[in-house]
């Protein structure tokens, strides 16, 4: 019976890191690093996993859903997907990976997944289909690689960040649920064409009867309007400046200014967010 190790990338900085971390420290096992394209992704993302694959010297797999989300939106009669609903991450996620390694299993070999799950996340946990050939390891918490482990990494490797973390803190569709209002603001500066079908989406559901919104309890055309854009752009600063006067002080920093995504992710805490699309 043969060994399979596999990697995910999400299109994020943590897994990225963690390819880079695998290659550098594990350079005798052969890896198999896959991407799970929901052909919803930001541009900056593609970008970015070509830079990786220059760094690691291997192709990174995609597994492109045969039922893209267009197709699965309509099985799910036009509900949008929602924290509560999360069958995005389910059929555009976990079955794509899921049937990729279900030929291994069937023939009673053994996978190996490497998630990115870092030391100072004692809130999440790896992905378990249950399968007894079907292994987990979380490399990044055995070795005690936190946050900042992750920064070095990318750093070292030349690789850096995702260019999105210079406006959103997260990978994934870009009409992510997950995303803070700043970055449904955000979305609609950088990629204006995106955030027009996210309405067009939501308009479709709603139509449908839909109970979602994209956005907590407001519409994307009620988000988008100019009052509630400069309420948005307020609060999201008032947090900054109510953070800053906390005296927290970011090991990450040391001197340095941070992209405005990772200070998202310091202001608005990772908890809200899929292990699966966006580490």
């Amino acid at each position: 019976m043969a060994e399979h190790h596999v990697l995910g990338i999400s299109g994020g900085k943590d897994s990225a890191a963690l390819a880079v971390y695998m290659r550098l420290n594990h350079p005798e096992l052969d890896l198999k690093y896959f991407f799970t394209d929901t052909g919803k992704e930001l541009p900056e993302v593609y970008d970015f996993l070509g830079s990786l694959e220059g760094f690691l010297g291997k192709e990174i797999l995609r597994l492109n859903p045969q039922r893209d989300f267009d197709f699965w939106l309509r099985e799910y009669n036009n509900f949008l997907p929602s924290p509560r609903s999360r069958w995005c991450t389910r059929q555009l996620k976990l079955t794509p990976f899921r049937n990729w390694i279900k030929p291994w299993l069937d023939a009673g070999d053994t996978v190996h997944s490497y998630v990115a799950i870092r030391s100072d996340e004692n809130h999440r946990e790896g992905y378990d289909s249950g399968h007894r050939n079907l292994t987990v390891h979380l490399p990044f918490r055995e070795a005690g690689v936190d946050h900042s482990g992750v920064m070095e990494l990318l750093d070292g490797a030349g690789v850096g960040l995702p260019k999105y973390y210079e406006w959103r803190s997260r990978s994934g569709c870009t009409f992510c649920f997950f995303q803070q209002k700043i970055e449904w603001v955000r979305l609609k500066q950088q990629h204006p064409d995106r955030f027009e079908e996210a309405k067009m989406y939501e308009k479709t559901a709603l139509e449908h009867g839909s109970p979602f919104t994209w956005s907590d309890r407001e519409s994307l055309t009620e988000l988008e309007q100019p009052e509630r854009i400069e309420a948005i752009e307020r609060d999201f600063e008032r947090r900054k400046e109510k953070s800053a006067s906390r005296g927290r002080i970011n090991p990450l920093r040391q001197g340095v200014e941070l992209p405005a995504g990772v200070e998202m992710e310091e202001l608005f805490g990772e908890t809200t967010a899929c292990v699966i699309c966006q580490k």
